[in-house]
């Protein structure tokens, strides 16, 4: 996967959103990074002691992050790697696998926090992704959760920052 570019350069900040809610992950827990991309927050994850797992279909940004276990893997098209894995935080951002939703929301402890942050209907306006199946329907993201996941915070909204972008986001804990 090619790291995001915002405006040129390589976004390895983490995202404001997984940064606000790292605080809620059990200290010291197992924390998965789904399409985890060039490592951002993988890395940041793993410098703040959780043990990470970081899972994307080209991992070789992965290899050799400290304190990350890599995996490279298809999670469209092959079965889900984690299968009977429980974490105590899963992490998306800026991916979107509609039929993976259900399996993130099981991969998740008793008291584990869902961390996820994508693209929404309405980013087309301002470039990609533009494709429907890469951009998230008005509330889809609470209706992936409804009835199984506690909601701590929701958010559908355009941020200017830093790039303007139609997203959102959601932080949601396992009862």
């Amino acid at each position: 996967m090619v790291p995001e570019r915002y405006h040129g350069r390589v976004n390895d900040e983490p995202s404001p959103w997984v940064r606000r809610w790292a605080e809620s992950i059990r200290p010291g827990g197992a924390v998965l990074d789904v399409a985890a991309g060039n490592g951002r927050h993988a890395r940041w994850l793993a410098r703040l002691g959780f043990e990470v797992d970081a899972v994307d279909r080209d991992a070789s940004a992965l290899h050799g992050i400290g304190g990350v276990a890599a995996l490279e893997a298809d999670i469209e098209a092959e079965a889900w790697p984690y299968a009977g894995r429980r974490f105590d935080a899963v992490v998306v951002t800026n991916y979107l696998h509609r039929p993976l939703l259900p399996t993130l929301v099981d991969s998740l402890e008793p008291g584990g926090l869902l961390v996820y942050e994508t693209f929404a209907r309405g980013n087309e306006r301002f470039g990609k992704p533009s494709n429907p199946a890469f951009l998230l329907e008005p509330g889809e993201l609470l209706e992936a959760v409804r009835g199984r996941l506690r909601i701590l915070a929701y958010e559908d909204l355009v941020q200017g920052e830093p790039r303007p972008a139609a997203i959102q986001r959601i932080a949601a804990r396992a009862p």
